[in-house]
């Protein structure tokens, strides 16, 4: 087994396990794939570290893969189906992108950042899934070519609700992300129902805040 791979099961045994994500296809999908082709070379030996890590180029603003656990937590309370059709926002290089795929039936993702956006076709294309559209948009914009959506992923946090991408879920569609506008921060479920849009906390957790996602300082007098 090679170091990576050995990396790869630890990070599932000793971070993903132990956090309740029971869902075994969750499992089978982070032993899947290869989170070291998903960032920096000089950042490979701490791919599998529960961490943020930055994969955006020097000199530009930190874009992250979110810590594993966390992810898993998000995809396990979606319950996504492999006839789901699931869209990710500001999926940064694509690794949450290459996890969803071995879950749902169709996947498509965005990014504010075209560099990213194109990593992230490039990764996405070197494990094997080569026929995921990446398309660059703010995470608030969503993808509304491609919805309804079944599920919708926020690769990050939210500092406001983001209203616009409720709107792209199917009649019973679910969106997860972290919401961190309330103290503590909290990854949320949001459901779609006949009457209205409900929200679950689903657990307390922090995620970088994702470019678009940003309160807007309130003037004061």
């Amino acid at each position: 087994m090679s170091d990576f791979a050995t990396a790869r099961q630890k990070m599932v045994d000793g971070q993903v396990r132990p956090s309740d994500v029971t869902d075994l296809r969750i499992i089978d999908a982070m032993l899947a794939v290869p989170r070291e082709t998903f960032v920096p070379k000089h950042l490979r030996p701490v791919a599998y570290l529960d961490m943020d890590i930055d994969v955006a180029a020097k000199g530009t603003p930190g874009r992250y893969l979110i810590k594993p656990v966390v992810l898993a937590r998000m995809l396990q309370a979606a319950e996504i189906s492999d006839t789901d059709r699931v869209l990710i926002v500001g999926c940064a290089s694509g690794y949450s992108v290459a996890v969803v795929a071995h879950l749902a039936g169709e996947v498509f993702a965005t990014d504010p950042d075209p560099a990213l956006a194109a990593a992230a076709k490039a990764n996405l294309a070197a494990v094997g899934f080569s026929n995921v559209p990446v398309t660059t948009a703010s995470p608030a914009a969503g993808d509304s070519a491609h919805a309804p959506y079944d599920v919708i992923v926020i690769d990050g946090a939210t500092e406001v609700d983001p209203q616009p991408l409720y709107r792209q879920l199917k009649l019973g569609g679910r969106l997860v992300g972290v919401f961190s506008g309330v103290t503590p921060p909290r990854a949320m479920l949001v459901a779609h129902s006949p009457a209205d849009f409900g929200t679950r906390v689903l657990f307390d957790a922090y995620a970088p805040v994702l470019p678009g996602f940003e309160r807007v300082p309130a003037f004061s007098f």
